[in-house]
C-alpha cells in the first residue's frame, strides 16, 4: 500500500469513484483507495483540493520511486490493553471526551468503570440547554458546560487538533461507528455539528454500559477519600458522590471540565498539587458568512463548503526607552491573540454554568447554514498577569468578567458590540448589517470597561492586524460578543510521566486539568490515562 501526499484536484472534482481518478492521474491501475486528507487551498488565483490518499497498484515501487511525495504505508489499528484483574472497577469522574473514551478503553479492557456525571445525559441536557438560550432558566448542573458529552457537544464537535499521535485514527473511527459522517475520517478540518453529536454520545453510552460500565447522571463527586500511607505519600481510597453516597476505589480517571470550579475548590484543599498555566480570555466574533467565503474563495465561493480561517499575532511591547524590559509587569509581556473554534455558518451561544454570569461560545449545526460565521477572538493571559499567589487566581479572573458582563446587562442577555465601535471605546446603541446570532438576546453594549486593560489594548490591535490578513475583518459592523473565557483551562492538575497526579491512583486528563485543548486532545489524553490505570491494575 502507498501513501501519497500534494496532489492537487479541481473543486468539481468528484472523489467517490477514487480508484479511478488516481489510475488516471498516475497512469497506472490503482485499488482500495482511501482520502486520508481533503482540503481546500485557497493560495490559487481559482482554489483547489489538496489531498492525500492511499492506495494500492501493481507496480509500487515504481511508483513510489518516481514521487519524491509516496512512500510505503501500512493502515494502523489501535490495540486494546486487556486488564488481568476484571474485579477492580475503576471511578470515571466526568463524562466530557477525556471521560467517555477513557470509561470505553476500560470496559473493552474487561474491567467495569463506574463514572459519574454532574449533568444530565446528553438528550435532557438539551431540553435543559434550549430552556435556558429561549427563556434564560439556567440549569446550573445540566447546560452547555456540564453534562454527558462535555461542552465540546454544543460547540460543532470539531476534530481538528494540533496534537500528533497514532490515536487519533481510533477516536475519528470510534466516533464514525457511532454514528458521525465518515467524511471526518479525511476532512481537514472535520466536525460532527452539534445535531449529530448529540445522538453519537448516547450511543457511546449505551456501548459502555453494554460492556458492563455504570454511568451515574446527576452525581457530584463532593469529597474524594484519600489516606496517607508511609508518612508521605497520600492514596485515593474512594469518592462521596453528592455528600452522601460513598464509593470506594483505589483507581481514578479525574476527566474534568475546566468549568468544574468547584471541583478544583475541593482539589486544592485536598492535597492535590496544583499549579498556574496560561489560558485566553476574548470575545466572540460575527461576520456574514457569505462574506469570508468571498474574502478566502474569491469567485468560487459557491462552489465550495463553508469558509473557515484560522489567524495569530504576537504582540510584542513597545520600548522607547532602550532598557532591557522583562515579563515582571503587564505590559512588557510578548503576547499572543488568536482566533479559535470559528464556526462556519454558526451561531454565538450562552455557555453560562452559574447565575448572574454570562460566558460565550460558537455553536455549529452539521450543514453549517447559518448566515453568520463566528470565531474566538483570544487574548494570552499568563501567570504573571495575576496579581496574587493563589493557584485559583485565573479562575478567579474569568469568574469577575462573567458576572461584570451579567450586571453589565442586567440580565441573561449577552453584551456585544461593533468592532468600528469598539476600536472608538464609544458604546453601541444598535447593531448594522451583521445582526447577533446569540440567544437568548444581545445588548449593545461598551465591552471595554469588561475586560482588563491589557486585554482590550491586545483586542484592538490584533483586530487591525487580522484586518491585513482579511480585508474586512475589522469592519465596522462585524460583531462581537463578551466574555469567551472558557476556551482553556487556567489550572493544572500536576501529574508525572505515567499520568499519575501525586494523590497515588488519580489519573488526572482532558481540558479540565490542564493537559488537553478540545475534543481531540481529550479524548486522546483520556485513552492514555485508562491505559496507564490498565497497566497499574495489571501490575496491581
Amino acid at each position: 500500500m502507498i501513501f501519497l501526499n500534494n496532489l492537487y484536484f479541481d473543486i468539481s472534482t468528484d472523489f467517490n469513484n477514487l480508484d479511478s481518478l488516481l489510475s488516471k492521474e498516475l497512469n497506472t491501475k490503482c485499488y482500495n483507495s482511501k482520502l486520508k486528507r481533503l482540503s481546500v487551498d485557497a493560495r490559487f488565483k481559482i482554489p483547489k483540493y489538496c489531498c492525500s490518499v492511499i492506495f494500492c497498484c501493481n507496480n509500487e515501487e515504481e511508483i513510489i520511486g518516481q514521487n519524491k511525495n509516496a512512500k510505503k504505508y501500512t493502515e494502523k489499528e489501535y490495540n486494546f490493553l486487556k486488564a488481568k484483574h476484571s474485579n477492580i472497577k475503576p471511578i470515571v469522574i466526568g463524562f466530557g471526551p477525556a471521560g467517555m473514551f477513557a470509561a470505553l478503553i476500560l470496559a473493552k479492557s474487561g474491567l467495569k468503570p463506574i463514572v459519574f456525571e454532574q449533568g444530565k445525559p446528553v438528550e435532557d441536557r438539551a431540553k435543559d440547554i434550549n430552556d435556558f438560550w429561549q427563556n434564560g432558566n439556567l440549569n446550573e448542573q445540566s447546560n452547555v458546560q456540564f453534562g454527558e458529552g462535555g461542552a465540546g457537544t454544543f460547540s460543532d464537535g470539531k476534530l481538528n487538533t494540533g496534537i500528533k499521535d497514532d490515536r487519533i485514527d481510533f477516536v475519528l473511527k470510534t466516533y464514525c461507528f457511532f454514528g458521525a459522517n465518515k467524511n471526518i475520517l479525511y476532512d481537514a478540518k472535520p466536525h460532527i455539528g452539534t445535531d449529530v453529536l448529540i445522538n453519537v454520545v448516547k450511543n457511546m453510552r449505551e456501548e459502555i454500559i453494554n460492556l458492563g460500565g455504570e454511568i451515574h447522571f446527576n452525581s457530584k463527586a463532593t469529597e474524594f477519600i484519600i489516606e496517607k500511607n508511609n508518612g508521605t505519600e497520600y492514596r485515593l481510597k474512594g469518592v462521596v458522590i453528592n455528600n452522601k453516597e460513598k464509593y470506594l476505589s483505589d483507581f481514578l480517571v479525574l476527566a474534568i471540565g475546566n468549568a468544574a470550579r468547584d471541583t478544583f475548590k475541593i482539589l486544592n484543599t485536598k492535597n492535590f498539587k496544583l499549579s498556574k498555566k496560561p489560558f485566553s480570555i476574548g470575545v466572540r466574533i460575527e461576520h456574514k458568512q457569505e462574506f469570508i467565503n468571498k474574502a478566502l474563495y474569491r469567485q468560487s465561493y459557491k462552489q465550495l463548503p463553508p469558509a473557515d480561517y484560522k489567524m495569530a499575532v504576537h504582540l510584542t511591547p513597545k520600548n522607547n526607552n532602550k532598557t532591557k524590559e522583562t515579563k515582571s509587569t503587564v505590559n512588557n509581556i510578548n503576547r499572543g491573540v488568536y482566533t479559535f473554534c470559528m464556526c462556519p455558518g454558526g451561531y454565538v451561544i450562552n455557555g453560562a454554568s452559574c447565575k448572574n454570569s454570562v460566558v460565550t461560545n460558537g455553536m455549529s449545526n452539521q450543514k453549517r447554514d447559518n448566515i453568520n460565521a463566528n470565531s474566538a477572538l483570544l487574548v494570552s493571559v499568563y501567570p504573571e498577569d495575576l496579581k496574587n499567589d493563589n493557584v485559583l487566581a485565573g479562575m478567579e479572573l474569568q469568574e469577575k468578567i462573567e458576572k461584570n458582563a451579567f450586571n453589565l446587562t442586567g440580565g441573561y442577555g449577552a453584551p456585544a458590540q461593533k468592532v468600528g465601535d469598539f476600536l472608538k471605546s464609544k458604546k453601541t446603541e444598535s447593531f448594522g448589517s451583521v445582526k447577533p446570532s446569540i440567544r437568548p438576546f444581545a445588548v449593545p453594549s461598551k465591552l471595554n470597561r469588561l475586560f482588563p486593560e491589557f486585554i482590550v489594548k491586545s483586542l484592538k490591535e490584533a483586530l487591525l492586524l487580522f484586518d491585513k490578513k482579511i480585508k474586512g475583518f475589522a469592519d465596522e459592523n462585524a460583531v462581537l460578543t463578551a466574555p469567551e473565557t472558557r476556551s482553556s483551562c487556567p489550572v493544572r492538575i500536576d501529574r508525572n510521566e505515567n499520568m499519575e497526579s501525586n494523590i497515588k491512583g488519580v489519573f488526572p486528563c482532558g481540558e479540565g486539568s490542564g493537559y488537553a485543548g478540545g475534543i481531540m486532545s481529550s479524548a486522546v489524553d483520556g485513552i492514555k490515562a485508562a491505559e496507564n490505570i490498565i497497566k497499574s491494575i495489571n501490575n496491581y
